[in-house]
């Protein structure tokens, strides 16, 4: 009993040196440039809205796929399901520029 825990002592003990070891050795100085901060918010934003698009693309896809199932099925709950995600997806996927028409951007 005694052994294997000294064994998994040892073994932690490696795996924590080689990541210490990893950590010091591929690090990298992060040098601030001379961007204006307006542009890094705009770069973030921009990705946000990226990557709300790419979920609101996702969630469309499966109100497609849901609505194409209740057809096969003839399931109307499922149906009322499908047209609900998928017009979710379409107001989740296209909400960068529902904003701006209204004039929220």
């Amino acid at each position: 009993m005694k052994k294997s825990a000294n064994k998994r002592a040892k073994l932690f003990f490696c795996l924590w040196c080689m990541l210490t070891l990893c950590v010091s050795l591929f690090t990298t100085a992060a040098f601030a440039t001379n961007a204006d901060p307006i542009t890094v918010v705009n770069n973030l934003s921009d990705f946000i809205f990226s990557a709300i698009k790419a979920i609101g693309i996702i969630i469309l896809g499966w109100g497609i796929v849901q609505v194409g199932m209740s057809i096969q099925s003839h399931d109307a709950s499922q149906r009322s399901q499908g047209f609900l995600c998928l017009f979710g997806g379409l107001v989740i996927a296209f909400a960068k520029e529902i904003l701006s028409t209204i004039g929220a951007l």
